[in-house]
């Protein structure tokens, strides 16, 4: 049977519905599930991660492919009773009792509580040849990929506020390392002495095309058609939580913090300002690797338990009274 002919169908109403289908979601739907609510996981099928080859600095699972990874997980939550379905979630609105979910194929679902885990999109720097290698020989996150691409020639592209502390992270990794300035932040004196100091090259201009012999890199060409022989870019990527559908109920994406791309905020647990609704992994936290987004999961699902568990103490304590 195929993951798709294995995709539940979808009922009408849930506890709580998980609009995202990675390591956030379906551990939060895991908690749920554990805990005897209902609850489906709806899933677009794009996981960020989609392009490595293992997911890496996961305890015990290191080098999974991150298909394999997200096949257990699904079949973990199916074995407790949740439903995990394929679909696009396109709108949210509020209701008496808590939701209804729009998906794009005209299916609705009313859920009292929703946990928002459908992570964030990379928007990589338009330069030819950039997003044919991207998650192979062009990464950015040096705890991600950083082992695989050890001591081998890398072009660090400055495109952002975080490219100094990125680029001495990939120094780490290796003694070859290039600074391209492209259209990041102007170095500062101290900048500048502080790659010299590690022995990072800076070379400005800005860099038009990544060069490759059809296995994998070669190089960075410049705008003025000088090309630096490199074989791995790093690169920092905007990113952009997938939370459109959000903004009916008021909880629309805003800039992070560190000027890296757009977030919904969210407390610690995952509570968000929108009483109902809960969110973790990168949606919320941009930086944050599958374990750490699994380990918000497993938070945010007990945090909503318990949030339901409250209000069902109420109810009853107004039946019993009336």
């Amino acid at each position: 049977m195929t993951e798709q002919l294995a995709n539940d169908s979808l009922d009408n109403d849930y506890d709580v519905v998980v609009a995202g289908g990675g390591a956030a979601g379906l551990n939060g739907a895991l908690m749920l599930a554990r805990s005897r609510r209902t609850v489906a996981v709806i899933d677009a099928g794009e996981p960020r991660n989609a392009p490595a080859d293992g997911v890496h600095g996961l305890l015990g699972r290191d080098g999974m492919p991150p298909a394999e990874l997200l096949a257990r997980g699904r079949a973990e939550v199916r074995s407790y009773g949740g439903h995990v379905v394929s679909g696009e979630i396109t709108g949210a609105t509020r209701t008496e009792h808590g939701f209804t979910i729009e998906l794009a194929d005209g299916r609705s679902v009313r859920a009292r509580r929703l946990l928002v885990t459908t992570g964030l999109t990379d928007e990589l720097p338009d330069i030819t040849g950039l997003r044919e290698r991207w998650g192979r020989d062009v990464v950015h996150c040096p705890y991600c990929h950083g082992w695989e691409v050890r001591d081998r020639a890398i072009g660090l592209l400055a495109t952002g506020p975080m490219a100094m502390h990125q680029v001495q992270l990939f120094r780490q990794l290796s003694d070859d390392i290039v600074f391209f300035t492209h259209d990041g932040p102007e170095l500062t004196a101290e900048d500048g002495e502080r790659l010299a100091a590690r022995g990072i090259r800076v070379v400005t201009g800005k860099v038009t095309a990544v060069e490759t012999d059809g296995e994998g890199i070669t190089g960075l060409r410049l705008a003025d058609g000088t090309v630096v022989a490199r074989n791995v870019v790093a690169v920092g990527t905007r990113m952009v939580a997938r939370a459109g559908f959000l903004g009916d109920l008021g909880l629309p994406a805003i800039a992070h913090p560190t000027g890296a791309g757009r977030y919904i905020p969210a407390d610690p647990t995952g509570r968000t300002e929108v009483p109902g609704v809960w969110a973790a992994g990168n949606v919320t936290d941009i930086s944050a690797q599958v374990g750490a987004a699994a380990a918000a999961g497993a938070m945010a699902g007990a945090q909503i338990n318990a949030d339901l568990v409250e209000e069902e103490i109420r109810a009853a304590v107004d039946a019993r009274a009336s």
